[in-house]
C-alpha cells in the first residue's frame, strides 16, 4: 500500500515549516505569495492532498454550515441551496444538508447537526424553535434563519440573526395589482399557517385591502404543497359565487392553482380570474403559465445570510434582522390596465 503523503513532507521539500503548508491550503490564512508557491509545487510534486478532518481537529473549525429544509418542492429552495453553496465555497466553507419533518422542524435533526461540529447554521423552509436557538447558542453554533422570523424575543436572547425578503410589502403590491385592474371577490391561498413568510404576506395584503375599503373574499390553505393547493383551490372555486381573483402565497402553489382552474373549472386567466404569486421562480416565466408574482432577489439574500453567518462565526453576537425589498414582476395572469 502506497504511504500517504504528509504536510511535513511537503514542508522537508519546499523547505518551510509545516505551519505554512496548513496555511496555504487553508481559506483566507495570511501566507506570502512566494511560499504559496513552493508549497504549491511540493505538493503536486508530492501528490499531497490537505486532510480536512484532520485540519479541523487542529484548528476546531470543521469548515461545514448546516442546511436545514423541510420541503424541497418549493422550486425557489433549489435556487437558494446552488447560490447559498457557491458563496460559501467562495469563503472556504462547505454546505452539509439536513432535512427536518415538516411537522418537527429542526428539533428532530439537531443532535445530527452538532454530532458534524459544525461552525454555523442556515435555516430554511423551517423553523427555529426556542429549545433549538438555546441549544446552538449553548454550544456556541450560530444560526441565521433564511426567508424566515421567529420570536423576536427569542432572536435577541439567543443572537439568531434573519434575512427575509419584505414579505408584507410584497403583499402590498399585489393587492394594489389587483385593485387597480378592478377585480373585487379577491381570495387568498395561504401556505402554512405558522409560516412567517405567509403570514407576512398576508398582513400586507389584507392591511392594503382593507385600505381601500374591502376584505379578504375566501381564504384557505395549500401548506405550501402542489397537491395542497390544487385542493385549496377546489375549495375555493366550488361555489356559486366564486372568486375572481386570488393571491397565492408562492409561486409552486399559484402554477398548481392555475393548472386546476383551466383544466377542472374551464377558467380562463385573466380573463374570467386573476392569479398573483410569490418568489418569481424560473416556471413562473414558462410560456404554458406567464405568471404575474412578486419577485424575492435571491442573490442579495443569500449575500446577506453569508454576511450575517461569517459575522457571528467570527464572534460577533449582536442579532440582525435584514430585510430585503421585493418588486413585482407584471405578466399575463392579471387582466391588463384599461
Amino acid at each position: 500500500m502506497k504511504t500517504a503523503v504528509r504536510a511535513q513532507d511537503v514542508a522537508d521539500l519546499a523547505n518551510v515549516s509545516q505551519s505554512a503548508v496548513s496555511r496555504t491550503f487553508t481559506p483566507g490564512a495570511s501566507v506570502s505569495e512566494s511560499t504559496r508557491k513552493k508549497v504549491l509545487a511540493a505538493a503536486q510534486r508530492l501528490g499531497y492532498r490537505p486532510n480536512a478532518l484532520a485540519r479541523s481537529l487542529i484548528t476546531r473549525q470543521s469548515r461545514i454550515v448546516a442546511l436545514v429544509m423541510s420541503y424541497l418542492e418549493n422550486q425557489f429552495y433549489p435556487l437558494v441551496i446552488e447560490k447559498l453553496s457557491q458563496q460559501l465555497q467562495k469563503k472556504g466553507y462547505h454546505v452539509l444538508m439536513f432535512i427536518a419533518d415538516i411537522d418537527e422542524g429542526a428539533d428532530g435533526v439537531l443532535a445530527d447537526i452538532l454530532q458534524y461540529q459544525v461552525d454555523g447554521i442556515v435555516m430554511a423552509s423551517t423553523m427555529l424553535s426556542p429549545t433549538l436557538a438555546k441549544s446552538c447558542s449553548d454550544v456556541g453554533v450560530p444560526v441565521v434563519q433564511f426567508n424566515r422570523i421567529s420570536d423576536l424575543g427569542g432572536l435577541t436572547r439567543y443572537a439568531t440573526s434573519s434575512v427575509t425578503s419584505d414579505n408584507a410589502a410584497g403583499g402590498r403590491l399585489a393587492a394594489q395589482l389587483l385593485l387597480a385592474r378592478g377585480y373585487g371577490r379577491i381570495a387568498f391561498l395561504a401556505g402554512l399557517e405558522d409560516s412567517s413568510t405567509s403570514l407576512e404576506r398576508e398582513r400586507g395584503f389584507t392591511q392594503a385591502l382593507a385600505e381601500s375599503g374591502m376584505g379578504i373574499a375566501y381564504r384557505d390553505t395549500g401548506h405550501y404543497s402542489f397537491a395542497g393547493a390544487q385542493d385549496a383551490t377546489r375549495r375555493l372555486f366550488d361555489r356559486t359565487e366564486r372568486p375572481d381573483a386570488v393571491f397565492v402565497a408562492n409561486d409552486h402553489m399559484a402554477i398548481a392553482a392555475m393548472d386546476v382552474l383551466r383544466l377542472e373549472f374551464g377558467l380562463r386567466v385573466p380573463q374570467d380570474v386573476g392569479v398573483i404569486g410569490f418568489d418569481d421562480v424560473p416556471q413562473a416565466s414558462w410560456g404554458a403559465y406567464q405568471l404575474t408574482t412578486v419577485s424575492q432577489r435571491v442573490e442579495p439574500m443569500v449575500d446577506a445570510t453569508v454576511e450575517l453567518l461569517l459575522e457571528q462565526m467570527c464572534g460577533e453576537v449582536r442579532a440582525r434582522e435584514i430585510v430585503v425589498p421585493c418588486s413585482l414582476v407584471e405578466r399575463k395572469t392579471v387582466r391588463p390596465a384599461a
